[in-house]
C-alpha cells in the first residue's frame, strides 16, 4: 500500500476507509460483513480508519474497536465529536464547549476500547463557542496523552487559521469529489500554506459516482439519501446523465466509474487522502485498485470537460445540515 503524509508528521495509507455506513445513514446492516471488510482493509494495507461518535450513537466506534482488537499497531484511528443527535437520530446541534470536548473524548475512548485516539476531529464548528476554546481543550487532550493529532471538519478558512494558532492541525476533513469541488476555492491552498493534510470524505458522491445507483428505489427505506437534494426529482435525472458520462470515460480508461472518480481525487495532490466508505469487501477491493489508475493531463482535462464545476444539480446537503457547515 502506498503511503501519503498529512500534516504534523502523520503518515497514513494513500487511501483510508470511511466506516459510517456500517452502522448508520445508508440502510442495511450486516455486522459480520462489516467486520470482514475492516479486516480486509487491514490485510491490504489500509491504516486510516474514520468514524465518529455521531455514527449510530457510538455503535460505529464500538464496531471499529472490536474489529481492530489485537491489530491496533500501525493503525490510525480517526474519530470526531461535536455533532449532537436526538434519540430518534435527528440532528440536534453542535457542541464545541471545552467541557463537552473532554466528555466526548472519554466516551469515544470507551466505545473504541482504546487508551488513545490517533486523530481527533471537531466534526462541525460550534458557532457559539470560539474555536480557540474548542481547540484549546483538544490540545489539552494531546497533553494528557489521550489524543495524538488534531483535525477539523468542514471548517472555513478563517476558522482554520485561528485554530492553527492554538495548536497545530494535522488534517482537515471536508467533502470533495468530482461533484463537490468547493475546496478548490482557496481551501486546499490554505491547507498547503499551513501544512495541513486534506482528507476528502464522500469522494464517490455518497455512492452516486459509482454508476450503480439508477433509481431512488435502489435505496432502502431508511437510507437518508432519499431526502438528499442531489438524489431528488429532476436533480437525480440530471446528475445521472453526468455519471453516465463518467462511466464512458472509465470504460475507455479500462477501469470502473468508482476507480476513475477516486483516481481523480488522488491526482489532486500527494497531501490528499480520500476515505471512501463501504461496508462490503468487494467494493473495498475495487476502491483500493484505484491507486493503480494513472490519469494523464489529457485525462484530467477531459474529465473537467465532461463534468465541469457547477454542473451538478442540487445542494450537497439539505438546508438544516448545510446550515451546520462553517462558511
Amino acid at each position: 500500500m502506498k503511503k501519503r503524509s498529512l500534516g504534523q508528521g502523520l503518515t497514513v495509507s494513500a487511501m483510508g476507509l470511511g466506516c459510517m455506513g456500517m452502522s448508520d445513514f445508508y440502510g442495511g446492516r450486516d455486522e459480520a460483513e462489516s467486520i470482514a471488510t475492516l479486516h480486509r482493509a487491514l490485510d491490504v494495507g489500509i491504516t486510516l480508519f474514520d468514524t465518529a461518535d455521531a455514527y449510530g450513537g457510538g455503535r460505529n466506534e464500538e464496531l471499529l474497536g472490536r474489529a481492530l482488537k489485537g491489530r491496533r499497531d500501525g493503525v490510525i484511528v480517526a474519530t470526531k465529536f461535536g455533532n449532537i443527535r436526538n434519540p430518534d437520530g435527528t440532528f440536534k446541534g453542535v457542541d464545541g464547549r471545552p467541557e463537552y470536548v473532554r466528555e466526548a473524548c472519554e466516551r469515544s475512548l470507551k466505545f473504541l476500547g482504546m487508551e488513545v485516539i490517533d486523530l481527533y476531529y471537531q466534526h462541525r464548528v460550534d458557532p457559539n463557542t470560539p474555536i480557540e476554546e474548542t481547540v484549546g481543550a483538544m490540545a489539552d487532550l494531546v497533553k494528557a496523552g489521550k489524543v495524538r493529532w488534531l483535525g477539523l471538519s468542514e471548517a472555513a478558512p478563517d476558522t482554520i487559521r485561528r485554530a492553527a494558532k492554538v495548536h497545530p492541525i494535522a488534517a482537515l476533513q471536508t467533502e470533495y469529489s468530482l461533484w463537490s469541488r468547493e475546496p478548490e476555492d482557496g481551501l486546499l491552498a490554505l491547507c498547503r500554506e499551513l501544512g495541513i493534510g486534506f482528507v476528502p470524505y464522500s469522494p464517490l458522491g455518497r455512492g452516486f459516482l459509482t454508476g450503480q445507483i439508477r433509481s431512488i428505489d435502489d435505496f432502502e427505506p431508511d437510507d437518508y439519501r432519499r431526502h438528499s437534494p442531489r438524489f431528488e426529482g429532476d436533480n437525480f435525472a440530471r446528475n445521472l446523465q453526468l455519471v453516465d458520462a463518467v462511466k464512458e470515460l472509465a470504460a475507455a480508461k479500462g477501469c470502473t466509474a468508482s476507480q476513475l472518480a477516486l483516481a481523480w481525487v488522488l491526482a489532486q495532490g500527494d497531501d490528499i487522502v480520500p476515505i471512501p466508505g463501504t461496508k462490503r469487501r468487494k467494493y473495498l477491493d475495487e476502491n483500493v485498485a484505484a491507486l493503480d489508475v494513472t490519469l494523464s493531463a489529457a485525462d484530467l482535462a477531459r474529465i473537467d470537460e465532461v463534468l465541469p464545476r457547477g454542473s451538478v444539480a442540487g445542494a450537497r446537503y439539505a438546508p438544516k445540515a448545510m446550515a451546520a457547515v462553517n462558511r
